[in-house]
């Protein structure tokens, strides 16, 4: 059981964090877009912390899960915590595949696939603009408000 609020956010939370976004995110976080191979911010981040949900916050992947795939996307083998991700299959453009949305917001996030390294042989293939960054160390973002675990530090 995750620490963490999965309640979605209120319609007013909602409308605030859509008017917060650039287009980039608006275009692949709420319509299920996708940021062009090899030029995400992410891409190449190295530094230990967690990838936060670029919506609503909440905590989806930890550094040290992340590799590199050579696939142009931030790539990861296992979530921060399985709760925080929702499965959803998705038939666009004439593909069978399966996408990640964020549990709590539903935002779109990418696509994972049973490519990836051990322990878990999955891929987590994100776009970086679905994410924000959160250094080792810091307290999480907490743009909904709700204290308690949304305003720990990372560990």
């Amino acid at each position: 059981m995750t620490a963490f609020d999965l309640s979605p956010p209120d319609e007013a939370q909602r409308r605030r964090l859509t008017e917060a976004l650039g287009d980039d995110a608006r275009r692949v976080l709420l319509a299920h877009g996708t940021e062009a191979p090899f030029c995400g911010t992410f891409l190449d981040n190295k530094r230990d912390g967690t990838y936060t949900c670029g919506f609503c916050g909440l905590p989806l992947f930890r550094s040290s899960a992340k590799f590199d795939s050579g696939t142009g996307w931030p790539s990861f083998f296992e979530p921060f915590d399985p709760a925080h991700i929702r499965y959803v299959r998705d038939l666009s453009h004439g593909m069978v595949r399966v996408e990640e949305v964020c549990a709590r917001c539903g935002s779109h996030l990418g696509h994972v696939f049973p490519d990836g390294p051990p322990p878990t042989g999955e891929r987590h293939c994100l776009n970086s603009v679905s994410l924000d960054f959160v250094a080792a160390g810091d307290p999480l973002p907490d743009p909904l408000g709700r204290g308690g675990a949304e305003a720990a530090a990372v560990k």
